[in-house]
């Protein structure tokens, strides 16, 4: 029997640093699931009293990891916990579909849902191909892998009938969740850097990013819909990470401020992440000129190093935050690691809403 899930998997992705190493402790406001009194005593040596501040004073970045640790786990049993009553709420809806067409769940997904899944055209194949041929060996010819595509293609017309059906099940039956999600530990991130929206704004999202972190270029289209969709409510601050291993990444971030100090921030932050396979000093300046910037103060700023202590800076914030790989967002403290979907940043964001 095929079983059809109400689950979508998103994959993490991030542009880690090599050692994967969290740098000095985070500040955190409130209390967390592991909030401890420093002072309790956890071991003695000849009886005197080892603490949990002695252990934060001897490992400096024992905090950081705890702290990760915590926002991780905590994710992951909400995580669970959603996903198991998403399916719940589904397969009570879907049994009551089968129950009024007097067949088993099984059968009447054989044979209602399924059979209205229709095999994809001649011309939806070719579609598909010529859109992903880029990512098949040079030598693939379309009959190869035809049969391929039409699975994949009655596969997704598959979820989308299914979520379809799901979500108007949903609002025909007033369906309401009520399952919590946790309340995560917040890192005091200072909100210093190029930003877009209202200062007033309920929300705001810290950005360490990478200009030349390829996860980070994909973030950029869903940071958009976050500002578009929460238009008033949310404001984006931009800070720089560079990691090591990016060797053009340094130099595209001092860019990035040398044209912000022109009032072209923005407008550079789209060009260096549309041109990530061409960061190179030369390239910048190219760049600067295209965006009608004073070419000779730009050249100055750049050839100088006058925004390198500013980037130096973002990099020690980052570092005392826990961050250690791009792209990485504090929704108002609250951690949202690697490339995420938009969804991740709506749950957030309405529950941060909510709680004005």
């Amino acid at each position: 029997m095929r079983r059809v899930l109400l689950s979508a998997v998103f994959a993490l992705a991030a542009c880690k640093t090599p050692t994967d190493k969290p740098a000095a402790p985070a500040q955190a406001a409130g209390r967390g699931a592991t909030a401890i009194d420093p002072g309790q005593q956890i071991a003695s040596i000849d009886g005197q009293p080892l603490t949990y501040a002695d252990l934060e004073k001897e490992q400096k970045d024992l905090a950081t990891k705890v702290k990760q640790r915590e926002v991780q786990f905590l994710n992951e049993v909400y995580e669970l916990r959603k996903d198991a009553l998403d399916n719940l709420i589904a397969k009570r809806l879907l049994e009551g579909e089968a129950k009024k067409a007097g067949k088993p769940l099984e059968k009447w997904m054989q044979e209602d849902f399924q059979s209205g899944i229709s095999k994809p055209s001649a011309d939806e194949v070719k579609k598909f191909f010529e859109e992903h041929k880029g990512d098949l060996p040079p030598d693939t010819k379309i009959e190869d892998v035809t049969e391929r595509i039409e699975k994949v293609l009655q596969s997704q017309q598959g979820r989308d009938k299914f979520q379809k059906l799901v979500g108007d099940l949903k609002e025909r039956h007033k369906v309401t969740v009520a399952l919590a999600a946790p309340e995560l530990p917040r890192v005091e991130v200072a909100p210093v850097g190029p930003v877009k929206g209202p200062a007033d704004a309920k929300v705001t999202i810290v950005e360490f990013s990478d200009f030349q972190c390829p996860f980070c270029s994909r973030e950029v289209p869903v940071i958009e819909r976050v500002l578009k969709d929460y238009a008033g409510k949310v404001r984006v601050i931009f800070r720089h990470f560079p990691l090591d291993f990016h060797e053009q990444a340094q130099k595209a971030a001092e860019a990035s401020l040398c044209a912000h100090e022109q009032g072209k921030f923005w407008e550079m932050h789209d060009k260096l992440f549309a041109s990530q396979g061409a960061l190179e000093p030369p390239k910048l300046k190219e760049y600067a000129k295209g965006l009608q910037l004073d070419a000779a103060k730009f050249d100055k700023c750049l050839d100088g190093g006058e925004k390198k202590a500013a980037v130096e800076a973002d990099m020690k914030a980052a570092g005392e935050a826990g961050v250690s790989g791009t792209p990485a967002f504090f929704v108002n403290g609250i951690l949202i690691s690697g490339a995420q979907e938009f969804d991740k940043f709506k749950e957030v964001i309405d529950r941060e809403l909510a709680r004005k």
